[in-house]
């Protein structure tokens, strides 16, 4: 008999649910369940995704629930890759969050949202995962004013890093970020973007949080780009990267790092739908060497702050 606990066992009843019905039937079954949400806690949403548009359009007024098309759309086409993901999750609380995630996302289940949110250490920094860092050469891609950095130092120690890069292409943040740092030593600041190619692009304000701008393929506000294979030539052993959804970019130009140092990765993969997917596949892809990890650290409405977390195999 296979062995399952409740998790595998509701992640199967789930799953099953999901793979008998049409992407239509998925679509009409999210917008009944968002229907018996409290409308303070609609309203609430769909002013969040005004604020914060990676997922599609809501307007509850007009009948647009074009946000809950896409995710019936994600539902339906990658199931699949949603259950190799479960497969591959190292420990149970990771598949826990992936759970509370899918079952979210169908019934919004806020209370298993709840449920899941880490809080006992720093975001990021799981030290059932990574206990301890010495002499790391740490990467941070999105570092916006240093707050990660900082929670690294924290967290490890001043003696736990050899360099640290950091990456930050909002013109607003490098000052704060320069600030921020400016007490410790051999950090590297790089006001670039990051992509799969050197280059240049574009970035849009979010109105709300400077933290939030996205990479265009056109706009007001240009900078440089690089690729992390080009732009550092030595031994990476951390890299840490929340760059609203142009990860798989990234990613993409940084695959010999990966596949020659394999360094720890600590990937955000909640900017779209698909990235909660696409990012372990493609690490897959590139390094069949890594276990596999997720970390909540958003609220307990809509998944926000989903981290996977890519560690070499022992």
């Amino acid at each position: 008999m296979e062995k399952r606990n409740i998790i595998d066992r509701n992640f199967v009843t789930l799953e099953n649910i999901i793979k008998v019905q049409s992407e239509e039937e998925i679509y009409e079954s999210i917008v009944n369940h968002f229907n018996l949400v409290n409308q303070a806690t609609q309203a609430s949403m769909q002013k969040f995704f005004k604020e914060f548009a990676y997922w599609g359009d809501l307007d509850i007024e007009k009948g647009i629930y074009d946000i809950y098309r896409n995710k019936a759309k994600f539902l339906k086409n990658r199931l699949k890759d949603i259950g190799w993901l479960y497969s591959r999750l190292k420990d149970a609380h990771s598949k826990f969050i992936l759970y509370s995630i899918i079952s979210n996302t169908y019934f919004f289940d806020f209370g298993n949202l709840a449920k899941c949110m880490d809080n006992k250490y720093y975001h990021y920094f799981d030290l059932d995962i990574l206990p301890y860092c010495c002499n790391e050469v740490f990467v941070d891609l999105g570092a916006y004013t240093g707050d990660s950095i900082k929670d690294f130092i924290q967290t490890y120690g001043a003696n736990s890093y050899k360099k640290i890069y950091a990456y930050e292409m909002t013109k607003a943040n490098i000052q704060v970020l320069k600030n921020n740092l400016e007490i410790y030593t051999d950090i590297v600041v790089r006001d670039v973007a990051v992509g799969e190619k050197k280059g240049h692009i574009y970035y849009e304000e979010n109105a709300v949080s400077s933290s939030a701008n996205v990479v265009s393929k056109e706009g007001t506000n240009k900078v440089e780009c690089v690729c992390l294979d080009e732009d550092i030539s030595e031994k990476i052993s951390i890299v840490k990267m929340d760059i609203e959804g142009a990860e798989k970019d990234a990613i993409k130009g940084m695959k010999n790092h990966i596949a020659n140092d394999k360094p720890v990765l600590m990937l955000s993969v909640y900017h779209t739908n698909e990235d909660i997917v696409d990012i372990p596949l493609l690490i897959d892809s590139i390094c069949k060497d890594y276990d596999y990890y997720l970390r909540y650290y958003g609220g307990a409405i809509y998944p926000t702050e989903i981290v996977l977390i890519c560690v070499p195999k022992k």
